[in-house]
């Protein structure tokens, strides 16, 4: 079974710009608390790591692909020296009104990667910051976890609600950890 953890990133892995603004160089990216802990959890646990991320800065040219995908890069990178490896990076480049399929809350960038890594994706995980990361693994087939930083209240129809990345990894893998034991009592 190839299964795949989706991330979104903005508020997943690094902290949100302010409202109305983008991260555009690498000086602004900084990782959440435990990011690199939850990542290399995931590794060992036998999940891929994905990103899937809405850039729309660079269809309002704030940042070209290139600079993007630098950066993306670097993220990678420093990650990967925190013992947390990233498989792949996918993002979507357009405006929100461009009708694009892989502009979440559309499953395109999801299924890239199905199509791509042979994902399998009902057991495979998308975890966001918002109902349209939500919406996305849904439509997707994936189980999904959504992050609430602020600790505010929201209804959601995730499978899991967590604060931080690291809390929702551990309450997916006690969820894999008791779906392997229901399976391996009725073997």
């Amino acid at each position: 079974m190839n299964k795949a953890v989706f991330l979104d990133r903005d508020g997943v892995i690094n902290r949100r710009a302010p409202q109305g603004e983008y991260i555009t160089r690498w000086e602004e990216m900084s990782f959440l608390p435990g990011v690199a802990d939850a990542i290399s959890l995931l590794n060992r646990a036998g999940f891929r790591v994905i990103v899937v991320t809405n850039q729309r800065c660079v269809a309002k040219g704030l940042i070209t692909s290139q600079a993007l995908e630098a950066m993306h890069q670097r993220m990678c990178d420093a990650l990967e020296q925190a013992g947390a490896r990233i498989d792949v990076v996918y993002y979507c480049p357009h405006e929100k009104q461009a009708g694009c399929e892989c502009r979440k809350p559309a499953p395109g960038m999801l299924l890239k990667a199905k199509a791509e890594y042979g994902i399998d994706l009902p057991p495979s995980w998308m975890i966001g910051d918002s109902e349209m990361d939500v919406e996305a693994g849904k439509s997707a087939g994936c189980k999904t976890a959504r992050l609430l930083l602020d600790n505010r209240v929201a209804d959601s129809s995730a499978d899991v609600v967590a604060t931080f990345l690291l809390e929702a990894t551990h309450k997916i893998l006690q969820l894999e950890t008791a779906t392997k034991d229901r399976h391996s009592q009725t073997d």
